[in-house]
């Protein structure tokens, strides 16, 4: 980072899973953490377990999916913690189901929540970072953007718009002095992998080169990189984190 004073990252989706282990990783890492969820809850939850790790930031409440939360999320950090330097798109939806049954609402609400959730966080963090001329942005994908999986076009098709959208942002935005990447995860360990049935769970690993699940503390690793020095001359790249099942 270009100085020894605290940047701001927030993080989307941190109340649980990946989110909170890259939300973790950053405030270990140095930085102030703004961890969002759904609910009030959720957020007083992010707040506290913050604070049991002295970490500096808090926990707030957004609907990613919402133009007039989003705006909301951005006045209430303005007042409290500051601008946004790191942004993690983390938040995501699945509403799993073949296209032939797939209702209308089954797509437009992952669309809507993995995909243009991007559009309008990216573009409410954009102006500060651009008048820092520093800033990271880190969008995190899923294997099956590159692979497909059947059962999932929509999150599917969202995880590669987000991809695309990475890559032409990073253009269009490099000369500012910010960053912007992508980080796909493969299948990594929650709490419904591992109530899989045996014989399901020995089908999953197969596929998987390293012959076991990856940890979110893994994901939230590469994440940390790219928001710090080290990953300064990435931008515009897709890293997958999968244990080899999809070698892009």
């Amino acid at each position: 980072m270009q100085d020894s004073s605290p940047k701001l990252a927030l993080v989307t989706g941190a109340s649980r899973g990946i989110g909170k282990a890259i939300a973790r990783a950053l405030g270990e890492a140095g930085f102030i953490v703004a961890g969002t969820a759904t609910t009030s809850d959720g957020a007083e939850g992010i707040s506290a377990w913050l604070a049991e790790r002295r970490i500096e930031g808090a926990g707030f409440r957004v609907d990613v999916g919402s133009n007039e939360s989003v705006a909301e999320l951005m006045e209430n950090l303005q007042s409290s913690l500051g601008a946004p330097a790191v942004l993690v798109n983390n938040a995501g939806i699945t509403r799993d189901n073949l296209l032939l049954r797939m209702k209308e609402e089954e797509w437009s609400e992952v669309i809507n929540t993995n995909l243009n959730s991007i559009f309008r966080m990216t573009r409410a963090c954009l102006k500060p970072m651009t008048r820092a001329r520093w800033g990271r942005i880190i969008n995190i994908s899923s294997v099956v953007g590159s692979s497909g999986n059947p059962g999932q076009s929509n999150y599917c098709a969202s995880k590669a718009g987000v991809e695309g959208f990475t890559r032409s942002l990073a253009r269009e935005i490099g000369s500012r002095g910010i960053t912007v990447n992508a980080v796909a995860p493969g299948f990594i360990e929650t709490d419904m992998t591992g109530s899989l049935p045996e014989v399901q769970a020995r089908e999953l690993l197969q596929k998987i080169p390293l012959q076991r699940l990856g940890r979110a503390e893994e994901v939230a690793a590469v994440v940390r990189f790219l928001a710090l020095d080290g990953g300064a001359y990435i931008t515009g790249e897709t890293v997958h984190v999968n244990g080899g099942m999809y070698l892009a």
